[in-house]
């Protein structure tokens, strides 16, 4: 503090004095188009009002690869399950068209509970594991990880071990209740015992307890996080029947089976987990390309498969997104939605916004790629899939998107998206190993490196 106190005693001829402040309003008003500016902002959404008319006349939702699109549109309703949203909605499109549907959704309801449950006791576990490591409920560490111990979102590698772990299974099977729909009391309630039961287990790794009593201390907890979820969320079956027609109107029945043989027999052939791989972005220049990434503490499934990221450069992940859709497959991704998005008309474009039109300075490009994820400027928050690309000179120039926000958002649940938004705001895909070169797969036999547990890219798709 001393420090801090003589810095700002060098600084304070900086002061906001009377007469700087009103030099700051001289300025402003003697510049009509600040008033201008001013008078329509104060009335409207000072967003709308940047929106550029040019670039929507000019965008349009065309594209000349696409992939079978399916229905219904999903809606995660207000739950931050995009990321279990985006790998269901790849997964259904090639099971719809082997087994000759017209409407399907996979159970994502299925897979969130069986999250809650998992990621929950890799909480306890990961947080006792780091007090046993000297860390103390004040460290940086402790303290990132009760900010928020449990939250909706998830990466590609967390949905793929709930998978390979607990299968999948049909929506009509196991559907939607309140708080999946809306999970922020249940969330709340998770909190607060993840925080309460992390107070036990730091005092009892004070008093030197045991492994084994450290281990009776979270399987009584998971009790009553159990209970509290399955209340939630109810408790899927261990088998199901499922009935349905395909397009001739002809019915058929699948039964008795559990979620993880239903995926193994009827799912997986067209849609294997296994085979899928995450290549992400990360131009920041400490952390190069070629090399293999995970995050600290980070993860849902004990014993599951770690969160790993091979960093390639952007140009790469625009050229096997391109490969992947021109193949008939969709891919699943993860960007930073909040920039230069227009939800209504369904569009991300690095035009949309004329920020310095109407405030005399650019926003949200200040910055490059790797300096915005230094200065927390930018991050992955949301994932979606996408479904279609228009090529031209052998160049991708925009994207088609399918989102889970439920058919009246966007383009009726689609957004278009450009090639130049998604060199600077996508930052990790997940394609099939088949497109990918042997250097690209030979990466991923490294020795990731360990990242902090607070690193930007341990950022969680949860928009």
């Amino acid at each position: 503090m001393k420090l801090q106190k003589n810095y700002l005693q060098t600084m304070a001829s900086n002061d906001l004095t009377s007469a700087r402040m009103d030099e700051l309003r001289e300025e402003f008003y003697k510049d009509d188009k600040n008033r201008l500016a001013q008078n329509v902002v104060s009335r409207s959404d000072p967003l709308e009002t940047c929106m550029s008319r040019i670039c929507i006349e000019e965008t349009q939702h065309v594209f000349n690869n696409k992939v079978d699109e399916v229905k219904p549109v999903t809606s995660q309703k207000s739950s931050g399950r995009c990321w279990i949203f985006a790998v269901m909605n790849a997964m259904r499109i090639p099971f719809m068209k082997k087994l000759e549907i017209e409407d399907f959704e996979f159970s994502q309801s299925y897979l969130f509970f069986w999250d809650k449950i998992e990621r929950s006791n890799y909480f306890l576990n990961t947080i006792a594991s780091v007090y046993k490591r000297g860390e103390t409920p004040d460290s940086r560490l402790v303290s990132f990880m009760l900010h928020d111990p449990i939250n909706d979102g998830g990466q590609w590698d967390m949905v793929a071990n709930l998978i390979e772990k607990h299968g999948v299974m049909p929506k009509k099977c196991y559907p939607e209740t309140f708080s999946n729909e809306s999970s922020r009391q249940m969330n709340n309630m998770l909190k607060s015992k993840m925080r309460e039961f992390s107070y036990a287990l730091y005092n009892a790794t004070k008093n030197d307890a045991t492994d084994e009593a450290i281990k009776a201390m979270i399987n009584d907890q998971m009790k009553i996080i159990y209970r509290i979820v399955g209340i939630c969320l109810g408790i899927p079956p261990k088998t199901f029947t499922w009935e349905y027609y395909d397009k001739s109107k002809k019915s058929h029945k699948i039964e008795n089976i559990s979620p993880l043989d239903f995926y193994q027999k009827h799912v997986q052939e067209h849609f294997n987990v296994s085979n899928k791989i995450c290549l992400v972005t990360d131009p920041r220049p400490e952390n190069p390309v070629g090399k293999t990434y995970t995050v600290d503490c980070l993860g849902n499934v004990i014993g599951g498969r770690l969160t790993v990221y091979n960093n390639q450069p952007i140009e790469t992940l625009v050229d096997l997104a391109s490969k992947s859709i021109q193949a008939g497959e969709p891919v699943w991704f993860g960007c930073d939605v909040s920039k230069y998005f227009a939800r209504k008309v369904g569009l991300l474009t690095m035009d949309m916004y004329d920020y310095e039109l109407v405030f005399g300075t650019k926003v949200n490009i200040g910055l490059n790629k790797a300096e915005r994820l230094i200065y927390g400027d930018c991050a992955m928050n949301h994932a979606m899939l996408l479904t279609a690309v228009h090529v031209e000179n052998d160049q991708p120039t925009k994207w088609r998107i399918e989102n889970s926000w439920g058919e009246s958002s966007c383009e009726k649940g689609y957004i278009c998206m450009t090639n130049d938004w998604f060199k600077e705001f996508v930052f990790e895909i997940v394609v099939d190993k088949s497109h990918c070169s042997d250097e690209i797969l030979d990466v991923f036999k490294q020795e990731p490196t360990v990242l902090p547990a607070w690193d930007p890219m341990g950022s969680l798709a949860r928009s």
